[in-house]
């Protein structure tokens, strides 16, 4: 798993290596947390896949078994949501394009 986040550490590091430097402390910390999340989500993502997002469960013998979310499907949502949040995070860090540049692209 640690070779997995690590490649996917790399692979971001590239993505936003046009963070300005007085900003890379904070990214660094945000890119690793991303990179956990995303193998996490990618590995839950299997699981659900394999077994589905519901069981049959019951609470004593004499119950009959419901469908109820599996708990990874929890996570899954949970996990989801704190990647969107920092990745939200570090492409806001991101340089901003200049405004004109399109309409001297498009006349150039």
């Amino acid at each position: 798993m640690e070779n997995r986040v690590g490649s996917e550490i790399e692979r971001l590091k590239g993505l936003f290596k046009d963070i300005p430097k007085i900003q890379l402390d904070v990214t660094e910390g945000l890119i690793t947390q991303a990179a956990r999340l995303r193998i996490l989500l990618d590995d839950n993502w299997k699981d659900i896949l394999e077994n589905g997002e519901y069981e049959k469960f019951k609470q004593s013998e004499n119950q009959i078994p419901y469908d109820r979310k599996r708990p990874i499907v929890e996570n899954y949502d949970n996990r989801d949501k704190t990647y969107q949040s920092i990745i939200k995070q570090l492409t806001e860090l991101l340089p901003k394009p200049e405004k004109n540049r399109k309409s001297k692209l498009l006349r150039g």
